[in-house]
């Protein structure tokens, strides 16, 4: 089998005069020809390239054969042939399956499903399948794998299990559309993604795809930075299964293992996933544990109907590092005479009675379940639908009462969680001061803490009930012409309250938040672990602080019209929403009160946008597209400062985009050039509030403008059977249009100072938070047959740090502060060894090894403080700037019988 990959050759060499015959046929993809796939004959020395329009001519010595046919991003096919001495065997067409750039088309059989085509869909995109994320996702998270993808930045935060998030153009994920089997997972009222809800999604997913800009889905969605898709295995995989396990640097470990059924003889399958994954965490005090389970079951009744049903779920626990500290703090508590940092250092935790107590505590649940059915009416017309649910359970903890984080520390920089205990219980302790030595008992003897004193943790819960349709009709109205219309329907309740987590041995808290019941003494702690029941009862639990449930609707319709003919194609698309805000507030207002529920608040948004693809040649595309959307803001713009209140002067977020490309395709050689620029008016944003003094407060902005423009490069080559290149570069100019209004507020949502907002004066400001500029470049060689090593280098430059608004109150300010540019090397290492008499079996070993130099780098930064003559720095960053660092080397070694 391998002769032949020395032996290929661009042109048809001449054929000794002992031929036999000759055979020939045509390379697709199912979709087009394929130029310059090489062909050759098993254990021959001569091969053949197909040519412009994917037409091959080899000459054949025996009579009896086999072509090995292969292209770059494809897999490699063999087609035994049989040809008469001195005659012609026509093989056809040939298609051969992507195993890279594209989705196998029997991947996405509904359409609901909006997966961009190659030298067809008139977007930007790159896709990644599921051998690459298994292969080199180890124990990194979810969106890391999208790392190498050009304009997209992938920080992992304070580095808890699942806190990554990412950035497409400059755009945050509550602006990028989270798409899974064409369901959106955003948050219905914040527009979030919480990672650590999809832990299990890399188990899962067949392929992930990101379209980057207004992208190709049919909904009216918030894809302002780009649309990530998602199609996770199904039912009707082929039989088979795995098993596997991971493990790696501070205590990780992974097992999983899952069994396909295929489609049986009577139309039904089965597909089924549990995993189990827990740590240490690389930072400290960040411990985790995380379960996966997912179960799809499909059924092809007949050539018209096609049913899938999907539950999948991801309960977690894990604690976090919420809190980002000075530069100075990283220093203090690592090298301080070498001006060296701890990155791993964390403030958020200590020890309990020596375990591991954080008063970061995340814990969340968010099963989903989804039913598809494809019916086929007839040739020309297909309708899809989807109906989901989807059960939010849990939250994250911090602190109430007496503030920890100022509160006197160990000599490592850590929380004195038993003093704290001490305090509570009225005891001498090291943490108490001034007044406040300890917590007094009452007249009968209790220790009860209040909002003011004592060390509490509580959590805050952030619960939901959300269920969804989508339902899409596909009418092909001529071989050139397919029209698209359906509507897109959700309903979701979002229950917001806090409650006691741990009361750290006091008797009780005094909560007075409650307008309707003042005064009250609560004892009742929660567990703040995942529920494995997703229905678990969340009204009537014992309250603090705040009360308050969130009511969306939601009602689109959208169109697409699709027009294909020879190298052209274009699509057209239109889509209106109806999101309805209602709010419900127990603690704030009396149960008189009009307030105290309101009615629905009815906003008007939606989209229309259009693009085209022409083919010029058989290696080369251009493309442009372009569109509009009226966005609504999301719930905390509709009701600002948390009260029932609508926000006076409430208009829609306005987002126009404009992108083109170029694309470029040969046997050794892939290449995709964009460029794009998006304005963006009137958003409306809130961002934490990073003072010490203030913690979990925040600010809010109003007519923010912001445009993003920029250009991407994307390429793939394989100059030889054994090596494959791969390389990214991505130039963005992201800024910030005119002066916006802001205002303070602190953690019971209390206006800070006057009440009159502050102007911030942003214009020309660069947009924070995400790296301007990538490039990336890498690597994969086969050492020998089924052993192959790989490496990538990826670049982050002109990364600017978050903006604090307490910085730009006047005109002359510095600009946004700009962190120190970093370069960051992985590797891996595979190995697949084959089993079974007939080789159908495998076991796979794989390692990775991510930051391999040890890079010590700032990922982010809450604060923009820019040095000065007098202050401390740290790689020319002052020192009082709160950041978070990014991992040092990291590894993982997995192992995984398929079967």
């Amino acid at each position: 089998m391998k002769n032949w990959l020395f032996s290929g050759m661009l042109f048809l060499v001449a054929v000794t005069a002992f031929s036999q015959g000759k055979v020939t046929g045509t390379i697709t993809d199912g979709q087009g020809s394929l130029p310059g796939a090489n062909v050759a004959i098993k254990g021959a020395t001569t091969g053949v390239s197909a040519d412009f329009n994917g037409k091959f001519s080899i000459n054949s010595t025996t009579s009896k054969g086999e072509l090995v046919i292969s292209f770059i991003g494809f897999e490699n096919k063999i087609v035994k042939f049989s040809v008469a001495d001195g005659g012609t065997v026509n093989l056809g067409s040939i298609v051969l399956t992507s195993n890279s750039n594209e989705l196998d088309e029997i991947v996405v059989t509904s359409s609901v499903i909006d997966i961009a085509k190659d030298r067809k869909t008139p977007v930007a995109v790159s896709t990644i399948k599921a051998s690459e994320i298994q292969e080199k996702l180890g124990s990194q998270e979810f969106p890391e794998i999208l790392a190498n993808t050009p304009s997209v930045y992938v920080t992992k935060q304070g580095g808890g299990y699942g806190d990554s998030r990412i950035n497409i153009r400059g755009f945050d994920q509550r602006n990028i559309a989270v798409m899974i089997n064409g369901v959106p997972v955003n948050d219905m009222e914040n527009g979030s993604v919480y990672w650590s809800n999809w832990a299990g999604l890399s188990d899962v997913t067949s392929a992930m795809q990101v379209q980057r800009g207004l992208g190709s889905s049919k909904l009216a969605i918030s894809s302002v930075g780009g649309t990530i898709n998602v199609v996770t295995r199904t039912s009707d995989m082929k039989e088979g299964g795995s098993v596997s396990s991971t493990f790696g640097n501070d205590n990780y470990l992974k097992v999983q293992g899952s069994y396909n059924t295929g489609v049986m003889d009577n139309g039904l399958s089965a597909s089924v996933l549990i995993s189990s994954t827990t740590g240490d965490g690389y930072v400290n005090g960040t411990s985790f544990e995380g379960k996966n389970y997912f179960l799809a079951l499909g059924y092809k009744a007949n050539d018209k109907h096609d049913f899938q049903f999907t539950f999948t779920g991801a309960p977690q626990w894990h604690h976090q590092r919420s809190f980002a500290n000075k530069i100075s703090e990283y220093i203090k508590y690592g090298d301080a005479a070498a001006n060296e940092p701890n990155i791993k250092y964390n403030s958020d935790f200590g020890y309990r009675n020596g375990q591991e107590f954080s008063y970061a505590r995340n814990f969340y649940s968010k099963p989903v379940a989804s039913f598809n059915w494809d019916f086929k009416i007839n040739d020309n017309t297909k309708l899809s639908a989807v109906a989901y649910g989807s059960w939010g359970r849990g939250g994250g903890t911090g602190s109430i009462g007496s503030n920890p984080y100022s509160a006197a520390k160990t000599a490592d920089g850590l929380m004195q969680i038993d003093e704290f205990v001490k305090y509570n219980n009225g005891q001498p302790n090291a943490v108490g001061t001034g007044t406040n030595l300890f917590l007094v008992p009452n007249a009968d003897g209790q220790n009860i803490a209040n909002s003011r004193n004592g060390y509490i943790r509580r959590a805050s819960i952030n619960s939901h009930n959300w269920y969804g349709a989508v339902v899409n009709l596909n009418k092909k109205l001529s071989e050139q012409i397919t029209l698209d219309f359906g509507i897109d329907a959700r309903t979701y309740t979002g229950f917001h309250f806090r409650n006691l987590s741990d009361l750290l041995g006091a008797d009780g808290y005094l909560d007075n938040a409650d307008i309707n019941n003042p005064n009250r003494t609560l004892t009742k702690t929660y567990d703040s672990s995942a529920s494995l029941n997703p229905f678990s009862n969340v009204k009537d639990q014992e309250k603090i602080a705040y009360n308050n449930n969130g009511y969306v609707n939601w009602l689109g319709a959208f169109t697409q019209l699709e027009y294909s003919v020879n190298d052209i194609s274009a699509f057209f698309q239109g889509a209106i929403s109806q999101q309805g805000f209602k709010r419900e507030d127990t603690f704030t207002y009396l149960e008189s009160d009009p307030l105290y529920k309101t009615g629905f608040e009815n906003l008007i948004g939606g989209n229309v946008k259009g693009g085209v693809n022409y083919n010029v040649s058989e290696t080369s595309n251009v493309f442009v597209n372009t569109g509009f959307y009226s966005k609504q803001p999301f719930f905390n713009a509709v009701y600002p400062n948390n009260l029932s209140v609508v926000a006076e002067n409430l208009v829609n977020e306005k987002v126009f985009g404009l992108e083109g490309g170029y694309g470029f395709r040969s046997k050794v050689f892939t290449a995709n050039l964009n460029v794009y620029y998006t304005s963006w008016r009137d958003r409306y944003q809130r961002n934490s509030d990073p003072s010490i003094d203030n913690v979990g407060g925040y600010f809010d902005y109003n007519g923010l403008t912001e445009i993003h423009s920029g250009v991407e490069l994307e390429m793939n080559a394989k100059p030889t059977p054994k090596l494959s290149l791969n390389a990214m570069i991505s130039i963005g100019n992201w800024f910030y249009k005119g002066n916006v209004k802001s205002n303070r507020f602190d953690i019971d949502n209390n206006v800070i100072g006057d009440g009159a907002p502050t102007t911030l004066y942003l214009d020309k400001l660069k947009v924070g938070d995400a790296a301007q500029n990538t490039a990336s470049i890498g690597a994969k060689y086969e050492v020998v047959e089924r052993l192959s090593l790989d490496a990538n280098y990826r670049v982050s430059d002109k990364l600017y740090a978050a903006i604090d608004p307490t910085k730009f109150t006047t005109e002359e300010n510095d600009g946004t502060l700009q962190l120190p540019s970093y370069g960051l090397m992985d590797a891996g290492l595979s190995y697949k060894l084959l089993l079974g008499e007939n080789k159908l079996s495998s076991l796979n070993f794989r390692l990775n090894v991510n930051n391999v130099l040890d890079e010590v780098y700032i990922s982010e930064s809450r604060t923009n403080n820019f040095a000065t003559a007098t202050s401390a720095t740290y790689d020319g960053v002052d020192t009082s700037n709160q950041v978070f660092f990014g991992f040092g080397r990291t590894w993982n070694l997995s192992l995984r019988f398929n079967f």
